[in-house]
């Protein structure tokens, strides 16, 4: 078995309120979990404004398949309208 944790570090730099953080995470999350059928959370930096941190995890059977979803879930990270990637960081074991 392999497990990914993939954690990424955000500025949102357009977020003036923790509603409106809410309002870019929440949908960049729903979408990691529906098209890419794994964990997300916000674990970090949850009382600013324009600041996020967002880990991922992946379970599977083969090293390949665990590291393109990886690599798929940060495309969508970079991609994301209103999120720009300050780090990025993957653990795998």
């Amino acid at each position: 078995m392999i497990i990914a944790i993939a954690t990424w570090d955000l500025h949102l730099p357009a977020c003036h309120s923790l509603k409106e953080k809410r309002s870019v995470l929440k949908p960049l999350t729903s979408s990691l979990r529906r098209t890419l059928n794994v964990s997300v959370a916000e674990t970090g930096q949850q009382d600013l404004w324009q600041r996020a941190e967002i880990a991922c995890a992946v379970v599977g059977t083969a090293r390949s398949v665990v590291d393109e979803i990886i690599r798929a879930a940060d495309r969508m990270m970079e991609e994301a309208d209103g999120v720009r990637v300050i780090d990025t960081a993957t653990v795998f074991r």
